[in-house]
């Protein structure tokens, strides 16, 4: 057996935060850097939804999810899925909403740290034979679904790849 490096032996793969944080195309806090609020707010031609609308979205789906379950979206009226507004209010507001996605995504890898309740059944889906770690894979489609309609309402408006840091 060839050695193994240092980091192989420190590194432990970890499938909940690769999806809901940072792994697949770009960590969600990179992929929502160096947006302002006329950014966030911009609808390029032909598109349904700003980045804003897009991100309240998939952060209300996110909520929803984690503290009612998902039977609960059933009940969500489809009108109310995205703000009438394409743009928030203030930088505060954005910058809010950018947090809460992230503390929100943090939350459902914390959730599925426990084996038990990932393979608990899901209420309302018994019948199926779901259990969370199915909804947690819904959950986890669903947001890069709309994380990818960000990426590219970016690329559209030339904001695409974000802003690299300073070296510190």
């Amino acid at each position: 057996m060839p050695a193994r490096s240092s980091w192989q032996s420190v590194y432990v793969f970890d499938q909940w935060d690769d999806l809901f944080l940072s792994g697949g195309f770009a960590p969600r806090h990179v992929l929502l850097r160096s947006i302002d609020v006329k950014l966030a707010g911009a609808r390029p031609e032909g598109a349904p939804h700003s980045i804003y609308q897009e991100l309240w979205h998939a952060t209300s789906v996110l909520r929803i999810f984690l503290e009612e379950g998902r039977m609960s979206l059933g009940n969500w009226p489809w009108e109310e899925h995205f703000p009438d507004d394409p743009s928030p209010s203030d930088d505060t507001e954005w910058q809010d909403l950018v947090a809460s996605f992230l503390e929100l995504s943090q939350r459902a890898v914390n959730m599925a740290k426990d084996e038990q309740w990932l393979d608990s059944f899901e209420p309302g889906f018994e019948d199926e034979g779901l259990r969370w770690r199915d909804g947690l894979e819904f959950l986890a489609i669903h947001t890069a679904y709309h994380l990818g309609k960000i990426v590219l309402l970016r690329q559209l408006q030339g904001a695409w790849p974000p802003a690299k840091l300073p070296a510190a």
